[in-house]
């Protein structure tokens, strides 16, 4: 572990870093993942774009469901893999930050300029005028049409979503746009079926192929949308570094793979090549 440790510092101490981000980087702030030693199963498919669209009962199941997780989400918090993501940032080290997460907690440690690659919880958009709405707000038209709706999570999944019985499902009541009236909403999040924007896909390929080391934290890249950039940055000759635990589908483009937690490991590498933590990106005293 110290050799590897030893030859990823001096791979970031180098610069020029963008760091591509999965769920494992979450789990420590009480979000699992699905595949790494805190994954979740899902005991339900995966709400698709297609189903969420054209199926009204789809919608409502995946509405019902979200409302709940959306509260865990809601309450997470950065932890010590993210400030340690934003202290790299700060101190020139990181030059950009893509995630595969939509939990926005790379911002909230102070990460400027995160591609968001597959949107984010926090907001919702109308799919018939384009309107954008924080969550919040959509929460709270939530509550006031379901009063007392409080069934019981067995489970959250690492997109917010929640496993509910049906019973509670069926008395769920969604709610249209508040601006055009009518219009369906929709987390701002790319579902399965959904195509990533291709501008912010054009944005992280960008990013990668002006770096000098591609860091890949907390992702087991199975799927495209992520290891993608792996697999462009091994084209171009850019190292690529990878921190997780347990294997991953990029491991064969990797120039070094660490298995390690992302808690422990980042803050030591932010001591090492970042210096000491500034006043602004330190812990809040204890009260």
């Amino acid at each position: 572990m110290t050799e590897s440790f030893d030859a990823l510092a001096r791979l970031v101490a180098a610069g020029d870093v963008v760091v591509l981000s999965g769920a494992g980087l979450s789990t420590e702030s009480g979000i699992p993942d699905y595949r790494g030693p805190s994954g979740v199963a899902r005991r339900h498919t995966p709400m698709t774009y297609q189903a969420f669209t054209r199926d009204p009962d789809a919608r409502r199941r995946y509405w019902a469901r979200s409302h709940l997780g959306w509260r865990l989400i809601a309450r997470a918090e950065p932890n010590a893999g993210h400030r340690a993501v934003a202290r790299l940032q700060h101190a020139g080290q990181v030059t950009g930050v893509i995630t595969q997460n939509v939990d926005g907690l790379h911002t909230a440690a102070g990460s400027r300029g995160v591609i968001e690659l597959h949107g984010r919880l926090d907001e919702v958009t109308c799919l018939d005028c384009g309107n954008l709405t924080s969550r919040e707000e959509v929460d709270r038209r939530l509550r006031e049409a379901n009063p007392g709706f409080d069934a019981h999570v067995a489970a959250v999944n690492p997109d917010g979503d929640v496993d509910l019985p049906d019973e509670a499902v069926a008395r769920f009541r969604t709610v249209d746009c508040g601006i055009c009236g009518t219009g369906m909403l929709k987390p701002d999040v790319v579902f399965f079926g959904e195509t990533v924007p291709a501008a912010r896909v054009a944005d992280c390929f960008a990013l990668v192929e002006r770096a000098r080391l591609l860091l890949v934290l907390g992702s087991s890249l199975t799927v495209m949308s992520g290891r993608r950039f792996v697999i462009r940055a091994a084209k171009l000759g850019i190292p690529v570094a990878i921190v997780n635990q347990g294997r991953t589908r990029g491991d064969a483009h990797a120039t070094l793979a660490v298995d390690a937690p992302l808690g422990e490991l980042l803050p030591a590498l932010a001591d090492v090549t970042a210096g000491p933590v500034r006043p602004a990106l330190a812990e809040p005293a204890a009260v």
